[in-house]
């Protein structure tokens, strides 16, 4: 019988995966710079490794996130600019985080050009908890107005300011909220999109340093 995937076994085997990947050369990726398509290569990998060694739950994109049970998606990014996008549901995400943790593989592609065969040398490999997955210049900003006693307009002016994508009524519903549960500090750069995009160069710098936050690789 396979074991249950848990979140521990997942980094621990995305540790085993990155550096037996880093070490491969494949014709398929030869010549490719679609990141989308790389990174598709890369999850198809991933998945059908940790599925001979265990039982879990596969997600996807049009599903949603990549391990639904473990409430965990995966993104695969290259170190020239480690960056993703995801679905917008609210202006709440920036503030108290996208509702689910990251698992997230940044690679340097290299091509061999005599045996026409690419290699994805993987960098950086990074788990956010969800409670991590805010925004950091958001939540700081927030944190600091918290911090000196500010009130609901202090924060609906600071929102406003950030231009968050709320209107007025939605931005004061907010301000109450964050009044009463105080956000934590988020490590993403998040910027306002119809979808979001997830900038990952602080998760990486901060990774192992500040909880929630763990450098798997």
């Amino acid at each position: 019988m396979r074991p249950e995937l848990t979140v521990q076994k997942l980094c621990a085997e995305a540790k085993r995966f990155a550096e037996r990947e880093s070490t491969v050369a494949d014709q398929s990726l030869f010549g490719v710079t679609d990141g989308k398509r790389v990174g598709t290569y890369f999850e198809h990998k991933f998945q059908a490794f940790l599925s001979e060694k265990y039982v879990y739950e596969q997600g996807n994109s049009a599903r949603g996130i990549d391990f639904p049970a473990l409430n965990v998606d995966m993104k695969v990014t290259s170190h020239k600019q480690p960056q993703s996008s995801c679905p917008f549901k609210s202006a709440a995400q920036k503030i108290y985080g996208l509702g689910y943790g990251l698992l997230v593989f940044v690679y340097e592609k290299t091509d061999n050009p005599v045996a026409k065969m690419g290699t994805l040398n993987i960098v950086h490999t990074t788990f956010v908890s969800a409670e991590r997955t805010a925004d950091y210049q958001t939540t700081t900003g927030l944190s600091a107005i918290l911090e000196n006693d500010g009130n609901v307009d202090d924060v609906v002016a600071f929102l406003l300011d950030r231009r968050l994508p709320v209107d007025e009524i939605q931005a004061h519903q907010l301000a109450q909220r964050i009044i009463g549960e105080r956000p934590q500090i988020g490590y993403l750069t998040i910027s306002n999109a119809l979808q979001w995009r997830l900038q990952y160069r602080r998760i990486i710098d901060q990774a192992g340093m500040v909880d929630g936050v763990v450098k798997v690789m």
